[in-house]
């Protein structure tokens, strides 16, 4: 009983078919939706500002 249970078991387990496609799916989304989150930070006027601040402080730096 318990084998023919187990055997029933892993096929259905070995049964994925798809599931790659949809993880990649998934993944696919979310880099996307990271990538346009950035994209609107890196192109805000404060970050501008920020960064442009930043690079006069590194570049005025007196030793």
């Amino acid at each position: 009983m318990f084998r023919r249970w187990w055997a029933e078991l892993r096929a259905v387990a070995a049964d994925d078919r798809g599931m790659a496609t949809a993880e990649y799916a998934v993944g696919t989304l979310a880099a996307c939706a990271l990538a346009a989150v950035l994209y609107k930070v890196v192109t805000s006027a404060g970050f501008r500002a920020m960064l442009r601040s930043v690079l006069e402080r590194a570049i005025n730096v007196q030793f």
